[in-house]
């Protein structure tokens, strides 16, 4: 199994620090071998890279990553195959009745 670097620039303006950090916690309990940094960013991010190659964008597709796909490309990282785009987290509406 290879070292992961996993990289998530998150905006602290938008309060998405808990998520960075929640994101990192199940990474780091899936992939005890991965070496997670959260840091800030630019306004509105919440972006994702494994080895240096961007699978998420919440810039691009306004929408926070699908968690278990993370963990997913992850593990496929470490074992030296190709990571992908990781899956949105499906949206949901609010209702108010």
């Amino acid at each position: 199994m290879n070292t992961v670097k996993v990289d998530i620039e998150y905006c602290e303006i938008c309060n998405s620090k808990p998520q960075c950090e929640e994101l990192g916690k199940i990474i780091r309990e899936m992939c005890p071998k991965a070496d997670v940094v959260c840091h800030t960013g630019r306004r509105g991010s919440f972006e994702v890279k494994i080895n240096s190659e961007l699978v998420h964008s919440k810039l691009a597709g306004l929408a926070f990553p699908d968690y278990g796909d993370v963990v997913k490309n992850v593990k496929l990282a470490a074992e030296g195959k190709p990571v992908t785009k990781v899956k949105e987290q499906p949206i949901t509406d609010c209702v108010i009745q």
